[in-house]
């Protein structure tokens, strides 16, 4: 992402994709050292939702499918967000959830998305239904818009978070736009930008863009409990890598976050997936 811009134009995503996917292959022949896998998991699509598209990934489904007609392995097709949510169960020590009998949530909280849905584990894969989540900007942009406003290179979100460490505690007079299990973060941005105009405090203005999305996402929660009493809650996605949040939401119960690892990146979560696929004999 070139200096001041907020993120990639779908044509721009799939020439990197298709640039710097041979680099990654490689590294990858070399982690294999003269194995062959056996099998292949890969993303196809954003969420496991009809209609859910999005071009980059045909970069990735490419080269799996050409993996797949060099080496013999089956390729196991999956979600974006599904490998977001097994890589934060597995980062959590927390993927019984995906073999037991009874529902649990999953925020999936980044630049690209801000939803909770209700998972059903299915014998090892998370089956996914939005049931709420942001009316308009996600959280990771809001962040991202707010952080190139002061300066900052996108991604934005570690920047953010280590310039609001001067604010111990979350701020205070802070009013989110929830309603049931749906939230408005755009009416933020323009309150980050007059906060700054006014102040020129950019630990300020970090620290009220990373509170308004933890509370947000708090209250979201609170809401989800009402409608679905004592249900196990994982929080998933690049945006829930930040400490900060992890402060507020973890005081509930029965609720787990990722290392922010596996937060930011779901290859694991789509690696088991496969494993699992092929213990399967699918």
């Amino acid at each position: 992402v070139k200096e001041g811009e907020r993120g990639l134009r779908q044509s721009d995503a799939v020439f990197a994709h298709v640039k710097n996917l041979p680099e990654v292959m490689d590294a990858v022949r070399a982690v294999l050292d003269g194995r062959a896998p056996d099998a292949i998991g890969v993303s196809v699509t954003p969420r496991d939702a009809e209609g859910s598209y999005m071009p980059c990934f045909l970069s990735g489904k490419s080269a799996a499918y050409s993996a797949s007609a060099v080496t013999g392995a089956p390729v196991y097709e999956f979600s974006h967000q599904a490998g977001h949510i097994t890589a934060a169960l597995y980062s959590a020590g927390k993927t019984d959830l995906l073999y037991g009998e009874q529902p649990f949530a999953a925020f999936h909280v980044s630049g690209g998305t801000t939803e909770i849905t209700l998972v059903t584990p299915d014998d090892g894969y998370p089956r996914a239904v939005c049931i709420g989540g942001t009316k308009d900007l996600n959280a990771g942009q809001l962040i991202d818009r707010v952080g190139v406003m002061m300066g900052l290179s996108f991604p934005c979100g570690p920047a953010l978070e280590n310039l609001a460490s001067s604010h111990d505690v979350m701020l205070s007079g802070i009013n989110v736009s929830v309603s049931g299990l749906d939230a408005h973060l755009s009416g933020a941005e323009n309150k980050a930008r007059t906060l700054y105009e006014k102040t020129d405090d950019s630990s300020e203005v970090a620290a009220y863009a990373l509170d308004f999305v933890t509370k947000t996402l708090d209250k979201l929660t609170e809401n989800l409990r009402r409608e679905y009493p004592g249900i196990p809650v994982i929080y998933a996605g690049g945006v829930m890598s930040c400490k900060r949040m992890r402060q507020t939401l973890g005081k509930r119960e029965n609720v787990y976050f990722s290392e922010p690892v596996y937060s930011a990146d779901n290859a694991a979560g789509t690696a088991l997936m496969a494993y699992n696929a092929l213990m399967r004999g699918e």
